[in-house]
């Protein structure tokens, strides 16, 4: 039955820590965000260079493992043991804990530096998405919410077709 219960515990913990993940993608769009006017804004893609963002450490890692670990700990030996056995559990847990939350939120990203037609120069980093930059791209800097996407300007409209009337006779 112990065995059982530190199973259950172990997933408990490993649900936790995964729940604490979110992204920087600019793909995923919070539900915050939806339905919100943004400010959009021309740019052209100065260089881009790939970044890591670090991984969060909220505490949720850490809590879960501890609690993973004390309850694992606790079902060795005797009671004496399984005191120091729980206690040594939750300590291990604990910073495998939050090592693993800190893994499980790093993600792969994008520095794009991009120049508006003002001339100011702006850095952005996003994790990577489906779109890619390359130097010259005409982009839209789109800020919602205090946060800021690099998206692929759409390009220009098709300039109206002239038509001439047939001569009237």
């Amino acid at each position: 039955m112990t065995r059982t219960f530190t199973f259950r515990a172990l997933a408990i913990a490993s649900t936790l820590v995964l729940a604490a993940c979110s992204t920087t993608s600019p793909d995923v769009v919070s539900r915050g965000d939806a339905q919100r006017m943004s400010t959009v804004v021309d740019a052209v893609v100065l260089s881009t260079r790939p970044v890591v963002v670090e991984g969060s450490q909220s505490g949720l890692g850490a809590s879960a493992g501890a609690v993973a670990g004390g309850v694992a700990g606790s079902g060795v030996g005797g009671s004496r043991d399984a005191v120091v056995a729980s206690v040594l559990g939750a300590v291990v847990g604990g910073v495998v804990g939050n090592a693993a939350e800190r893994m499980a939120t790093r993600e792969e990203a994008l520095e794009i530096l991009v120049q508006l037609k003002s001339g100011e120069r702006r850095s952005i980093v996003q994790a990577r998405a489906s779109e890619t930059f390359a130097a010259g791209d005409p982009v839209l800097l789109v800020t919602t919410g205090g946060k800021v996407r690099v998206t692929k300007a759409p390009p220009p409209p098709a300039a109206p077709v002239a038509t001439t009337a047939p001569p009237r006779t």
